[in-house]
């Protein structure tokens, strides 16, 4: 996926002063093991089984249907043992077609593109709030995204309107973006539940480690970031850290951003394991789809 410039503010350019200068972020605190004793958790999967995942970022557009009829995608998911996942499409009521046939699987997110331009433009329309508002009392939607913005646009009107119908309700929004923006939103609606799509513009472990201090209501999904996580499948120290220490904000996705990526399914999902497994039973089940299942308050049979 393409990447943006980026958009210095106040964290990202002491951060990227402080990579160029060659020092080394270390963590102020220890992992928060206490956090991690919860009583309602299962125990992990039997051995030998494949662990459980929610995904909460998964694509299901126009273009994937014409390649993969709803019956298809839905057994790839089973195969590959996800208990549920967030699907968003375009136009948005393509992923009622995959939630009629399997709604204890599929969550549909409300997604506000109707062409692929208007990825780049939704946030300038000015009917788009009250499209989204009509169709969120019209469906069963359980989060609003992927919603694509960057610094420039972050004091769109269209957009804080959209954050405040989701929060209205209850809903999670998926945001794929700059720090700045996370700033922005948090300002203006602070009682907003954030997915940060992608650990974000600049997935640096202490940048989102100050990010997730500073901010409740913030969550990160860490789709296509398993090569950051585990370079060459070893997970890094600076990660693992900050997955210990942060172990209930963390959740995991696929992305199927493009067609091909249906195809390569099983793969995505097996390199997410494998850095899954490396982490304590506690924290893999969390990361996994413990914490997916308490934000989008979906009971899940392990």
């Amino acid at each position: 996926m393409a990447v943006r410039p980026l958009i210095v503010n106040r964290y990202t350019r002491d951060y990227c002063h402080s990579l160029s200068a060659g020092m080394v972020a270390t963590s102020p605190t220890r992992p928060r093991w206490p956090a991690l004793m919860v009583a309602s958790w299962l125990s992990a999967a039997p051995a030998g089984a494949a662990p459980p995942l929610f995904d909460v970022h998964l694509h299901y557009n126009a273009e994937d249907a014409v390649h993969h009829a709803p019956e298809t995608i839905i057994a790839q998911l089973q195969a590959n043992r996800l208990l549920a996942a967030v699907v968003t499409s375009r136009p948005p009521e393509q992923v009622l077609q995959l939630h009629a046939r399997a709604p204890g699987l599929i969550l549909p997110m409300l997604g506000v593109y109707r062409t692929p331009a208007d990825k780049a433009t939704w946030m300038d329309d000015p009917d788009l709030p009250e499209r989204v508002e009509q169709t969120l009392a019209d469906g069963p939607w359980r989060a609003v995204g992927e919603l694509h913005l960057f610094t420039e646009d972050r004091r769109s009107p269209v957009f804080l309107r959209i954050v405040e119908l989701a929060t209205a309700r209850g809903l999670p929004l998926q945001l794929h973006c700059d720090p700045a923006v996370i700033d922005t939103l948090f300002e203006q609606v602070p009682e907003a539940t954030v997915i940060w799509a992608h650990a974000g513009a600049y997935p640096y472990p202490p940048l989102l480690r100050d990010y997730l201090q500073r901010y409740p209501g913030l969550y990160i999904d860490l789709s296509v970031r398993d090569q950051r996580i585990a370079p060459n499948g070893q997970l890094d120290p600076e990660w693992e850290l900050l997955l210990l220490e942060y172990s209930q904000r963390f959740m995991v996705g696929v992305d199927t951003y493009r067609t091909e990526r249906w195809h390569g399914f099983a793969e995505v999902v097996s390199q997410i394991r494998s850095w899954l497994d490396q982490l304590p039973d506690e924290v893999s089940s969390a990361i996994a789809y413990r914490n997916a299942a308490r934000l989008f308050r979906q009971r899940v049979d392990n």
